[in-house]
């Protein structure tokens, strides 16, 4: 088996829970994903079967969410898993949201919430959390290229706001500094993600639909169309020269890069264009 697969991941799974679950289905260890979702958020989760595992690092890393934030208070874990630990009296405006989400947007600075798998000198954030060590988190650099409020409740205090970003970008986080910005705190009560990369939620199969291996079978995506990469067709004979790690001549107009090389419509080869060739780096032998 080797393809994409666009699963919707439910609310109280795990992202490993979503590949130990396809493994038991269809008895093939080589299963990743390509975006960890906390487990009270949903959404798009992309996953990788056989050796298509090799293509995450050529996905795009580029997402798009609906977030629900609650304001009037801050969390530890910035979401509603976590323990209160301030509450404000004020109370937001639409005008107030709109105007502090325009900080937002662009190439930011983001401290990550401390209830996080990033590592700190060999390990990770939360560990630190709950030990109740303290240690120093240095901000990151994310891109946000666009935020806006879709919808608000001005007697809950609660608003719905869309993100699209790149990659390393905790929506918890914004939903703390925005908070924190308004002076009255908030914290992320509900996420979908709706896009990852070239996979969108109206295309997405939910986990409990996908009951044997034929269900999984016949969802597999073809990863030629989901991946933002130069595609060169091979003949026959270039199919021979490349199965056996072979150079082949280039006749594309790309001089520089990774190029997929495709045989009858199917994924067989990654090359990378090297001075007039194109040299194979990976074949995977999937015909």
């Amino acid at each position: 088996m080797f393809g994409f697969l666009n699963v919707y991941k439910p609310v109280g799974m795990t992202s490993f829970d979503v590949i130990a679950t396809l493994r038991k289905i269809i008895h093939i260890k080589q299963i990743g994903h390509t975006g960890t979702l906390d487990p009270f958020a949903q959404g798009v989760l992309p996953v990788c079967i056989g050796k298509a595992t090799k293509l995450i690092e050529y996905l795009t890393s580029n997402k798009a969410y609906l977030a629900t934030v609650q304001f009037g208070s801050r969390t530890d874990t910035y979401d509603r898993e976590g323990q209160i630990v301030e509450s404000y009296d004020k109370k937001v405006s639409a005008i107030e949201i709109e105007g502090a989400l325009k900080d937002f947007e662009g190439e930011i600075e983001q401290l990550p919430p401390i209830y996080s798998a990033i590592k700190v000198n060999g390990k990770k954030l939360y560990d630190y959390a709950r030990s109740g060590q303290e240690v120093e988190i240095k901000p990151r650099k994310v891109s946000i290229y666009k935020i806006e409020m879709r919808d608000f409740d001005f007697n809950s205090q609660s608003a719905k706001i869309y993100v699209e970003c790149g990659g390393g970008t905790y929506i918890r986080s914004i939903a703390n500094d925005l908070g924190q910005k308004l002076g009255c705190g908030g914290y992320l009560t509900d996420l979908i993600r709706i896009q990852s990369g070239m996979f969108n939620i109206d295309s997405a199969v939910k986990l409990e639909d996908l009951k044997s291996f034929e269900d999984v079978e016949k969802n597999l995506l073809n990863p030629i169309n989901y991946v933002d990469v130069p595609k060169y067709n091979l003949s026959e004979q270039e199919k021979e020269r490349v199965g056996h790690g072979m150079f082949i001549k280039n006749h594309t107009r790309f001089d520089n890069g990774i190029v997929f090389m495709i045989y009858s419509d199917k994924m067989f080869a990654i090359g990378e264009f090297k001075e007039g060739i194109i040299k194979p780096k990976k074949v995977f032998e999937v015909l």
